[in-house]
């Protein structure tokens, strides 16, 4: 068998698998969502650099949060709209890989920019008296620079265990990207200790981060009950609902694709979640 095997150098990646003028549609379609993200993202980083009054580490934090949508936004959305117009054009094997290593640190990055950006509202609003003290520039510095290094790290852990792996055909991967699941299926060797390690991530990535949360905003909603104001009360539900909209879109859909139980059509199902993922989600952060 050993004799027989070839080393796979590039993927095809199957995408949507519909007709020539449904791909068409979806293209355009794409095309303009993409373009919504960009600018959508771009326009929210570029406010808060140029306006003064929004340097605080609530928009500091928010403005990391648009540089990582538009890298999961250019990381992934290229390559499809590709395959759309050529549905089998190949992708290296050194690009397949690349794209999943960037999809996998993003992710875990905006998982953990969440979380921080939670405890920030946690503090403002708890703590107001001491929010400066505690939340002044050089610890929002270090939260955000610790949220970057571990979602590389993390990306790099899953990337160190994938290449380990032979691929030694097929080379279809039945996705519209290198995501790491699709990925996996075509090694030609065990890959359980691969998907232990992608569950243990994804609690440790998910599920810890969403109790952070869950109980910072508890703490949160305990605090503006007590308040006097109503328009305080209005205020405070204001910014905190927009951030759980957020929350919700993120957690759920990753919660969803890593760890639920697989249905009867995993694959198909798993596009569009993955789409809504990685595509609506950073489409939709702008607005909200």
């Amino acid at each position: 068998m050993e004799e027989n095997q070839t080393m796979v150098t590039e993927f095809v990646l199957l995408g949507f698998c519909l007709g020539p003028k449904i791909h068409r549609i979806l293209f355009a379609s794409f095309s303009l969502f993409y373009a919504i993200t960009l600018v959508g993202n771009g326009v929210i980083f570029g406010i808060i650099c140029r306006d003064s009054r929004l340097h605080s580490p609530m928009y500091f934090f928010l403005s990391h949060l648009a540089i990582v949508d538009i890298a999961y936004a250019c990381n992934t959305v290229p390559q499809m709209l590709v395959n759309l117009l050529d549905p089998f054009k190949p992708i290296s094997f050194a690009g397949c890989m690349t794209q999943t290593f960037l999809f996998l640190a993003f992710a875990h990055t905006e998982c953990l920019l969440l979380v921080v950006m939670s405890y920030d509202r946690y503090v403002a609003m708890c703590h107001p008296l001491r929010y400066s003290s505690i939340m002044d520039w050089r610890d929002c510095a270090a939260l955000v620079i610790t949220s970057w290094a571990c979602g590389s790290l993390l990306g790099m852990v899953h990337m160190s265990l994938i290449l380990r792996l032979p691929f030694c055909g097929p080379h279809e991967i039945n996705h519209f990207f290198c995501e790491i699941l699709s990925v996996l299926k075509l090694a030609c060797a065990e890959i359980t200790l691969n998907k232990v390690v992608i569950f243990a991530a994804s609690v440790f990535i998910l599920v810890g981060p969403l109790c952070l949360v869950l109980i910072s905003y508890t703490r949160i909603l305990v605090s503006v009950l007590k308040m006097q104001s109503g328009e305080g009360h209005r205020k405070a539900f204001s910014i905190c609902s927009s951030h759980l909209c957020v929350l919700g879109l993120f957690f759920g859909s990753a919660i969803v694709m890593y760890m639920a139980p697989k249905s009867q059509h995993p694959e198909e199902q798993q596009k569009i979640l993955f789409l809504f993922y990685s595509f609506f989600n950073p489409m939709l952060n702008p607005l909200i």
